[in-house]
Parts: structure tokens; sequence; C-alpha cells
């Protein structure tokens, strides 16, 4: 046995890699720093925080309301300072006919709005006003107010008259009837509604002192319609207005709710009023 010596061990060297096996571990070394990167990133972000969409409160306006009622809605529903509303609708800065002179009477559409946390009480009033006039400016409206022979403006405020003196739409039909018969015979039209539109109130008892009143609304001593609509009317008394039933009816009077009596004799009508005030007598307090 020969004993070699340390000079004599042959050295062994590293081992040595190809290219191909370098190429191969610095892809896996990737793939490992990147998912040694991601999974931490997975674990720790947070899903995107997304508001839920603001539910609305909605602000109903009947038919027949008063601008004033409507004011006093819409700066509840705002949730801004009471008049804030009437005094941006009387700024005569809305889209209204220049018949109107910038009174928005009549022209307050009756629906229900959505009232979001940036709604302005300009805002919603525009809102109100561009419908009433997408509703009132349709074709079948502006040809049924010329056939009729008024204009727009005219036929809203007849329709603001029939909202309030009417309940059903057969009775809306017979009332427009009615105004339309004594503007073309040149009577008065003897509205309680116009009259207590000029006074502020609402009442269904009108004293012959009322009657004599010098008011612009009271239509017992002056001729023709009163000189703006009187509430804001929806779109069954305006049909009623541009379309309303043949008839020779001059009078009429609700002598008591569902019992609305039209006729063109003054002398049935005297006793239809009658009628009326005798039941109003008898009716509880």
């Amino acid at each position: 046995m020969v004993n070699e010596s340390p000079q004599d061990t042959p050295r062994r060297g590293r081992p040595r890699m190809t290219r191909r096996g370098r190429l191969a571990l610095g892809a896996g070394l990737l793939v490992v720093t990147a998912a040694a990167v991601l999974v931490p990133l997975l674990l720790s972000e947070e899903p995107p925080v997304v508001p839920p969409p603001e539910k609305p409160r909605m602000l109903l306006v009947p038919e027949g309301w008063r601008a004033s009622q409507v004011y006093e809605a819409a700066d509840k529903a705002l949730r801004v300072a009471p008049g804030t509303t009437r005094k941006v609708a009387e700024g005569g800065t809305l889209k209204l006919p220049a018949d109107a002179l910038g009174n928005p009477e009549g022209f307050l559409f009756p629906a229900t709005y959505p009232v979001y946390r940036k709604t302005t009480p300009r805002g919603l009033l525009d809102y109100m006003v561009r419908t009433a006039h997408e509703r009132f400016g349709a074709e079948r409206i502006s040809s049924g107010a010329q056939r009729t022979g008024v204009n727009l403006y005219q036929t809203v405020t007849i329709a603001s008259i029939v909202q309030a003196e009417a309940d059903t739409p057969e009775d809306m039909g017979k009332v427009a009837r009615v105004i339309h018969n004594r503007l073309a015979q040149g009577m008065t039209l003897q509205m309680d509604s116009t009259l207590n539109y000029g006074l502020g109130r609402s009442t269904l008892d009108t004293s012959h002192a009322d009657t004599r009143m010098d008011n612009p609304y009271n239509t017992y001593n002056r001729q023709g319609l009163p000189p703006t609509p009187i509430d804001n009317p929806g779109e069954q008394a305006m049909h009623a207005a541009i379309d309303p039933p043949p008839g020779d009816w001059l009078y009429f009077v609700t002598v008591r709710p569902g019992d609305t009596r039209f006729t063109a004799d003054y002398g049935e009508h005297q006793r239809n009023v009658e009628e009326f005030n005798a039941h109003r007598a008898s009716a509880p307090n």
C-alpha cells in the first residue's frame, strides 16, 4: 500500500452550474420572492370602502296645493329655514311663461320628488317647473287650448279652478264646461275658490260681504279669469280644462260630498243652494 502525502492529494473543485441551471435557479428565486411579497399583501390589504347609495327623502306635492303650501313643505324636506324656498321662488329666476310675471303658482307640478342632501331650493323648484312645462307643453294641450280660445297660461288658470272646485274626473269636466260657458256669455265666474285664494284662506262659507270686496281674485264682481292660477293643478284637471264635455250648464253647487249638481236653470240652482245651506246647518260641528 502506498501512502500518499497531502501534497499528493488532488484538489476537488466546486461543482460548477451550467448556464441553463443558473437561469432555472434564478427564475425559481424570483417566483419565491414574488410569492413571499404577494402573500403578505393579500393578507393585509382591506377591500375598498364603497359608501351605500344615498336614500332620498320623498316630498309629496298633492294636486291642488297652493304655492305657499309647496314652499312650506319644501323648507321642511330640505331642512332649511322657513321662508327660504319662497324667497328663491319669488326671486324671478325660474323659467316661467311670460304671462306668469314671475309668479310660479300653477307651475309647481304636483308629484313626488326625491330630495337629497345636496338638493337646493332652486334645484327643486326648477325641477317642478320643468316637469310642468313637459306635462303642460304637450301638443294635445297646446292644440286643445287653441280650440277653446284661450292660451296655455289661461288654460292652467282654468285647470286650477277646476282642481279646487271638483273632486272627480266627471265633475272636473262639467266644472270646466261651466267656466267656458260663462266666459263665452260674458258672465262673471262667481267662484268661491278664487275669492278665498285672494283672501288667503280655504273655507266653504262665503258671505255676501266677501263677494263685495275689492279683490283681483273676486270673480263675483270682476269678469273674466283671475290674474293667476289659484293652485297647482294635476293632469286630470288640465285635461278637463282643454276638453270639457258638451253641456249648457251655467251653475253648480256641491250639496253634499259626492253630490254636485249642474244646471242651466237659475231657479233650479237656487233650490240646490237652499238644500246645500240646509245640509250645512244640520251638519254636526
